[in-house]
C-alpha cells in the first residue's frame, strides 16, 4: 500500500490550511500597530537626541573615544613595555633585580643597608 490514507490525507490539509491562515495573521495592515507611542522619559529623550547623526553630544563623545583609544595604544602601553623593560632588563644596580637572593652567614655584611649579621648565640639546651 502506497500513500496516504484518506484520514492522514484530510490532517494534511488541515495543517497545511492552518499554516498559511497563521502566516497570513502576522503580516501587519499599514493601520497597526494600534497602540499609542507612549510619550519618552527623561533617558530615553537623551538618547534619542544623543543618537540622532550630527549631534553635537555625539561628535564629542566619539572624539574622547578616539583620543582616549589613541592615548592607550600609543602611548601608556608603549611607555609601560619601556618601563618594564628598562626597570627588569637594564637595571645595573646589585641586588635591584633578585632571582635568588644569597645565603647570609653570621659575620657577612647585607649590601642594602650595610650592617653585619650578628654571631649566633651559643645554646645547648636542645641538643
Amino acid at each position: 500500500m502506497s500513500g496516504y490514507t484518506p484520514d492522514e490525507k484530510l490532517r494534511k490539509e488541515q495543517i497545511i490550511k492552518l499554516r498559511r491562515q497563521w502566516l497570513k495573521d502576522q503580516e501587519l495592515s499599514p493601520r497597526e500597530p494600534v497602540i499609542q507611542a507612549k510619550p519618552l522619559g527623561a533617558v530615553a529623550k537623551f538618547w534619542e537626541g544623543f543618537l540622532q547623526p550630527k549631534s553635537l553630544w555625539r561628535l564629542y563623545t566619539y572624539k574622547a573615544y578616539t583620543g582616549s583609544v589613541f592615548t592607550v595604544k600609543r602611548l601608556l602601553i608603549p611607555a609601560w613595555i619601556v618601563h618594564y623593560y628598562v626597570k627588569y632588563h637594564l637595571d645595573k644596580r646589585p641586588y635591584g633585580i633578585v632571582e635568588l637572593k644569597p645565603k647570609l652567614f653570621p659575620g657577612d655584611t647585607v649590601l642594602e643597608t650595610g650592617e653585619v649579621v650578628p654571631e649566633l648565640p651559643e645554646s645547648h639546651s636542645h641538643h
